[in-house]
């Protein structure tokens, strides 16, 4: 008698012993194929081949497309084995499988086993069958497994839930930065191997072109242990690090470096230059700096102000903070960015400073002395980045819930902020100081490649924005 068993969603698993499975016996079940499914399986067995991460390779590596999608079918015929037939208790001894046709994202496959053979010892040999949506085969083979000799019944239990940390806000910043002439960039004491990477790597994207200012002896010394080669780039001697953060400053006075990139030196090293009143970098802005947030789960990217140059800013300095991280998030094509003032509370208390700021700064929004945005508070951090949260608080806003920035009291706020998102919610951060007459990336030791290829991404998109916005402007004064 043949006994057909398909995928059931039942809250008991039972097996079916040795003496219980018939030869003819069978069972399936059917999934679809998505893109999360093919990053587990790299992350699991850390097979990254781009033939099964990146469809573009996948048209032109077939082979290797149809192994990876189908080593996923194989996974389903285990899973037949393992929950129904034999099922819990079940011991693998060989299999054998051909894979006959690519399995691609959005596939619903159709994994059966049947019983063959019964043999001594209780093993048995079962056809193992991988169907697509179509019924066209994908895979065939078979599996000899021990059967249990115990009845196990007991309940389901769900699988995990796994969030995948993926970065693809950063990958798109770095295509969009890179579709452009990658402009001049002043690397600032490029004297250690990471900072001499950083250029390469920027470089080697399409990003920057590097003009690397320092003692020539410990900029090649640095290239050496980097393993890099620096034929195609330019060298500029300054004595130490304060005569390369000024020589730097200097390249800049003289339009012939767009963007600032901080190389091994101390970052209040280059920012004393930048900010000194005769020889420096300063415009009518106060400068601060901004962190873009990638923050897996979340629907939008995050900018983060200011978390790294002003300690306790007072209003004024908060309405150039906040008009800094406008003017970054519309050159990243955000059209009118939504700004949150964060403090504890979402009322007004003149007990809290930060919550009087945040009002007076949406007034100020409100009369045009913020310009090129929406702007809300105080709101609470939740309240800001969680539509749910806002309604339950009966906050009716169009930037609650959906902020693209979030501004802090202070610095020890912001900081703390950023590195949560970062070493609590997997977040990637790329950093950029706004308010100069040029962007400043500021790279850290800790920053991972993905993150510091981003910051000069962030950089490029803010340089490219105001060329453009001066050439509208003097062609609207013509």
């Amino acid at each position: 008698m043949d006994r057909t068993s398909t995928e059931h969603t039942e809250a008991m698993i039972e097996n079916r012993t040795f003496d219980e499975i018939a030869v003819g016996d069978s069972a399936a079940l059917s999934r679809t194929l998505t893109a999360d499914d093919i990053q587990l399986f790299a992350a699991v067995s850390g097979d990254v081949n781009p033939a099964h991460l990146d469809p573009a390779y996948a048209a032109t590596d077939l082979f290797h497309h149809v192994i990876a999608h189908g080593m996923w079918s194989a996974g389903l015929i285990s899973a037949v084995l393992g929950t129904r037939l034999p099922g819990p208790g079940t011991i693998y001894i060989a299999q054998e499988l051909r894979f006959l046709h690519p399995v691609s994202i959005g596939d619903t496959i159709t994994a059966s086993v049947t019983v063959r053979e019964k043999r001594a010892h209780g093993h048995v040999l079962l056809d193992c069958r991988c169907t697509n949506q179509a019924g066209v085969e994908v895979l065939t083979g078979s599996a000899e497994v021990k059967a249990p000799v115990e009845k196990i019944r007991r309940p389901r239990i769900e699988p995990p839930e796994i969030r995948l940390s993926r970065h693809t806000r950063f990958q798109e910043l770095v295509a969009k930065a890179a579709a452009g002439t990658p402009p001049r960039t002043a690397i600032v004491y490029p004297c250690d191997a990471l900072a001499i990477e950083a250029a390469v790597e920027a470089a080697a994207a399409g990003l920057i072109t590097p003009v690397l200012i320092g003692p020539l002896d410990k900029i090649r010394a640095a290239a050496g242990a980097a393993k890099a080669d620096l034929t195609s780039f330019e060298l500029i001697a300054a004595a130490d690090a304060p005569a390369s953060a000024e020589a730097a400053t200097a390249l800049v006075r003289a339009a012939k470096a767009e963007i600032l990139m901080k190389g091994s030196l101390h970052t209040d090293q280059l920012m004393h230059a930048v900010v000194n009143p005769m020889t420096g970098l300063g415009t009518a802005r106060r400068i601060s700096h901004v962190y873009m947030m990638d923050v897996p789960g979340h629907d939008r990217p995050l900018l983060i102000t200011d978390a790294a140059v002003n300690i306790a800013p007072t209003l004024e300095e908060k309405r150039d903070i906040v008009q800094n991280a406008v003017d970054l998030a519309q050159a990243m094509g955000i059209e009118r960015p939504r700004v949150a003032i964060l403090s504890a509370v979402e009322t007004v208390n003149p007990k809290l400073r930060s919550t009087l700021d945040a009002a007076a700064l949406c007034k100020m929004a409100d009369r045009g002395q913020i310009t090129g945005a929406d702007v809300d508070g105080p709101l609470a951090f939740d309240n800001a980045v969680s539509v749910e949260a806002a309604r339950e608080k009966g906050i009716i806003s169009n930037v609650a819930g959906r902020a693209d920035i979030l501004v802090v009291p202070d610095l020890e706020a912001g900081n703390m902020l950023a590195k949560q998102l970062t070493f609590l919610a997997g977040a990637d951060a790329a950093g950029v100081v706004l308010g100069a007459r040029v962007p400043i990336v500021l790279t850290s030791r800790a920053d991972s490649a993905r993150t510091r290829i981003a910051s000069c991404a962030v950089a490029v998109l803010l340089t490219r924005g105001r060329m453009a916005g001066a050439a509208g402007a003097g062609s609207a004064t013509a």
